[in-house]
């Protein structure tokens, strides 16, 4: 399974791929929101994440309602660095959108899947990447990972060749809120997990390592004592 980080905080992608863990990075108009972002510097910050992530896939989302707009900004978005992923939700002007910019080479991640028919719609429009969220179906007394897995057999059932500039298509586990969330995703054969930072650093943490590093640091203190 990859890592991609679920953020646009310039400073958490940065410390993230500092790990040497980070296969690339999602965003959308509310985590660029929390950035306190301004739309005039939309584009540019996307470009900024682009290029401290150089050679991995960013997701910049589109935030036209038409299909229309949606090829637009697609384009515009695309433009800024060969890394950029055009994240469209999935919906009737989602999907023409996706058919569209793909035939021009264009990746694309469809977000906002919740059933595996709309993952399916995806794949044959051209989506590059499709992704399926999780957590909010723990919001809402549900199973998220059931879903996870009906979407992973589904796209992996069949060749996606022709369909979009790479001819594959990667599920992108999505709304992921826990470390499980991460571990359920990779049995069932995800091939990403997209994680906020907070989640991405639970996902390091045991209380047993800690209780290790610990014993380890107060016997080499007396060691160092004893010199």
């Amino acid at each position: 399974m990859k890592f991609f980080i679920d953020t646009a905080d310039l400073d958490e992608i940065a410390e993230a791929k500092s790990w040497g863990c980070l296969a690339g990075v999602t965003t959308n108009p509310s985590l660029y929101a929390r950035t306190g972002g301004k739309l005039a510097d939309f584009e540019p910050h996307m470009l900024k994440i682009a290029e401290l992530c150089e050679g991995l896939p960013v997701s910049a989302e589109s935030t036209a309602t038409t299909a229309e707009g949606m090829i637009e900004e697609g384009r515009r978005l695309a433009a800024l660095a060969p890394n950029i992923v055009v994240k469209l939700p999935v919906c009737e002007a989602g999907l023409a959108a996706t058919h569209a910019l793909a035939a021009e080479g264009i990746r694309i991640n469809m977000t906002l899947v919740f059933s595996a028919t709309q993952a399916l719609l995806a794949a044959n429009a051209g989506a590059r990447y499709i992704s399926p969220f999780v957590g909010r179906f723990d919001d809402i007394a549900e199973d998220g990972i059931e879903q996870l897995a009906n979407v992973v057999t589904c796209i992996q059932n069949y060749d996606w060749t022709g369909k979009n500039v790479d001819d594959q298509v990667e599920i992108i586990t999505a709304s992921v809120r826990t470390p499980n969330h991460v571990t359920q995703a990779a049995l069932l054969g995800a091939d990403i997990a997209t994680v906020p930072f907070a989640a991405l650093k639970k996902c390091l943490q045991h209380p047993l390592t800690d209780r290790g590093l610990a014993s380890f640091e107060a016997d080499w203190k007396k060691v160092v004592e004893q010199a």
